[in-house]
């Protein structure tokens, strides 16, 4: 980055910073949980079966963006929408642990 563009960032209010980045697209996943499987369990699949998940029921979902677990939620329904509503923030030691 030149120095003509450093100062030219440097100069620009918080709100015009934000504004630059305001379109920028994230990839945001929740993950419900997850499980391993062999391929011949997989074959037995058809409607109706059943595959058990590495979460208890009402525990709170993992939300990463871009890949990186940064928050934690819970599925809500909006008049017949599902959405999540945020619960916490992962910590910097959580997105650590996490990345290992």
């Amino acid at each position: 980055m030149s120095s003509d563009s450093t100062i030219l960032l440097s100069s620009l209010t918080e709100d015009e910073k934000l504004k630059n980045i305001d379109n920028i697209e994230v990839d945001f996943r929740v993950e419900l949980g997850s499980s391993k499987v062999t391929v011949r369990d997989l074959l037995k699949l058809n409607v109706g079966s059943v595959i058990e998940l590495d979460r208890l029921a009402g525990e709170h979902l993992d939300i990463r963006l871009n890949g990186t677990l940064t928050l934690k939620g819970e599925i809500v329904s909006i008049a017949d929408i599902l959405g999540v509503r945020i619960t916490d923030i992962v910590t910097a030691e959580q997105r650590a642990k996490d990345a290992k």
